[in-house]
């Protein structure tokens, strides 16, 4: 069909083109088909029954038409939600372009085979770092608006709302209510995760839901479930279930609560607790300071207490008592040098007196001296008549010497 299509440009009618389709499913022959059973319709008065087969992982569903004996010999008392293999021919019909399945075997998945698809599932997830420690977010201390998805009016709705506002009053809640279980759940939780992720308000969203068996808890255990919140910008916190449950969506999430209870515990703090850690920071604060002023006090008590803060004339006085000591001691060291020199000086000055033609001269001594100041100390020192000059004691005398 696609080379027709290809070498013609020439339009071609919608029955052709049906026809074709048709043509095309008509080769598939049968195959084996996996699906959710998302409705089972039995009409009175015919052997035919129709169900409506979802796909797990996408918003995808196929109608299955079947013999009742089909059903009731390999799946009975099958019911919404429940997982099958159905072996089925495609069917296409080309009057109302709608594509059905016409089945001669169905089988119910066993818990068994379900969980083994679900550890496939669990391990590929695992392997594309769906689980990675390394990338789950911490939740806020104290949320803005809280983000609840869970089923309407339920224990789970209850648990985490009450709980949460019994901790933290305020405590601000934007509430989707979905279905919980069963084949509408998966594509309702995913719708509800993309309007709260987009909340801007929303600090944190919260997936609730009581306890239940295996195949009640699997929308949570859904592929597609798993990479909406993988994809969340918001943390979200997973609480399904009870302790011992553990659906896939718990390995995704950024936390992982045991119970919707234990939920509330983690997105908001107890208020009280809160309160009584601010009293105790109080108080250590408090010891804290007033150990710094004791501290602060006790060194400014040593340092007053030291000689020369406490009395800081007295270092002045000891200065001062030094200074006058020191004055004394250079006031009679210069006298006593003052005093030796003197003596010194009186003992040369009586040696000079000693020593002085004067002193001589006031002995009875006279000092002859020629006219031209030459003292005279032989008769030969002088020719013939002479003037000379007597230097006495007391004045001078002129005398001629007669040779």
């Amino acid at each position: 069909m696609s080379d027709e299509a290809s070498t013609s440009d020439k339009p071609w009618p919608v029955r052709v083109v049906s026809q074709k389709i048709g043509q095309w499913i008509g080769r598939l022959g049968w195959i084996w088909v996996d699906g959710q059973v998302a409705q089972i319709t039995r009409r009175p008065g015919t052997n035919t029954v129709f169900l409506t087969l979802r796909d797990p992982s996408a918003d995808l569903s196929l109608t299955v038409t079947a013999n009742r004996d089909v059903l009731d010999l390999g799946a009975p008392g099958l019911g919404d939600g429940a997982r099958v293999v159905v072996h089925a021919r495609p069917e296409f019909y080309a009057a109302r372009g709608s594509l059905s399945l016409r089945a001669d075997e169905i089988r119910q998945v066993g818990l068994g085979e379900l969980l083994a698809r679900l550890e496939q599932l669990k391990k590929l997830l695992a392997a594309e770092g769906l689980f990675a420690r390394e990338r789950k977010r911490r939740l806020p201390f104290l949320p803005r608006r809280v983000g609840l998805i869970t089923g309407r009016a339920s224990a789970a709705e209850r648990d985490v709302l009450t709980n949460a506002r019994r901790r933290w009053p305020t405590v601000d809640f934007r509430v989707i209510n979905v279905a919980v279980q069963g084949p509408s759940a998966a594509p309702q939780i995913i719708d509800a995760l993309a309007v709260l992720d987009r909340d801007e308000t929303i600090d944190v969203i919260v997936l609730a839901r009581g306890g239940g068996s295996t195949e009640d808890l699997l929308p949570f255990s859904d592929e597609a479930l798993c990479r909406a919140v993988f994809a969340c910008r918001t943390p979200v916190v997973s609480a399904v279930g009870h302790e011992t449950d553990v659906p896939l969506v718990d390995f995704v999430a950024d936390v992982r609560a045991s119970t919707p209870t234990d939920a509330a515990k983690r997105i908001v703090p107890d208020l009280a607790d809160e309160w009584r850690l601010i009293g105790q920071a109080k108080q250590r604060i408090d010891r804290a300071l007033r150990g710094l002023l004791d501290r602060e006090q006790h060194r400014l008590d040593a340092l007053r207490s030291r000689p020369s803060i406490a009395r800081p004339l007295t270092m002045v006085d000891t200065r001062a008592a030094d200074v006058e000591a020191l004055r004394a001691r250079a006031g009679r060291s210069l006298g006593h040098r003052l005093d030796r020199a003197g003596t010194e000086l009186e003992h040369t000055v009586a040696r000079l007196r000693t020593l002085s033609p004067s002193a001589t001269l006031q002995r009875g001594y006279a000092i002859v001296q020629r006219a031209d100041g030459v003292v005279v100390r032989a008769p030969s020192d002088v020719a013939g008549r002479e003037l000379l000059r007597i230097r006495l004691a007391e004045g001078e005398l002129a005398a001629t010497s007669e040779g």
